[in-house]
């Protein structure tokens, strides 16, 4: 059985990144949706919320199975026996950033494989920052993320600011 990793903050998750999920989830027979904590960044949602919120916005998708962790990914996928490391590219500065990680990743285990899928072009300018940050100024983010995500930020009432 082929297994990805999708790992991200997910903070929260937007249409482009399950649209990535579901391009991998045809690829491989399982694909774990690895929600972090990454430190130089403020999330809106706790930990717990993000990975409720991703299962939620993923749940009709069988070969999805959602997890967190801390720590180095190469470390999570020898635990995991996880086959390949799935990263969504939008423009050419993501490239550049993903290809370092993915040098880091194969440096620090050899088996680390980085799958790279290009965006849909119509989520080629999305991100949960702008998705963050449209919703903080009171625009309408409906066709950007699932209805449980965008629940849980009207509930969060950010936007009211």
């Amino acid at each position: 059985m082929k297994v990805a990793i999708y790992p991200g903050s997910f903070d929260p998750i937007t249409n482009g990144h399950m649209d990535i999920v579901d391009r991998a989830s045809k690829v491989f027979d399982k694909v774990i949706v690895a929600v972090l904590i990454n430190g130089g960044k403020n999330p809106m949602f706790d930990l717990d919320e993000r990975v409720e919120l991703v299962k939620k916005s993923l749940v009709n998708n069988k070969k999805v199975e959602v997890d967190s962790f801390t720590g180095l990914l190469t470390d999570y996928i020898k635990e995991n026996d996880v086959d390949v490391i799935v990263k969504g590219l939008r423009a050419v500065s993501d490239f550049e950033s993903e290809f370092q990680m993915a040098t880091m990743n194969r440096k620090l285990n050899e088996n680390a494989e980085t799958f790279f899928l290009t965006t849909d072009m119509k989520y080629a300018h999305l991100s949960s920052s702008l998705v963050k940050e449209v919703f903080r100024l009171g625009g309408d983010i409906e066709e950007f993320v699932s209805k449980p995500v965008l629940d849980a930020m009207i509930d969060k009432g950010v936007g009211d600011e």
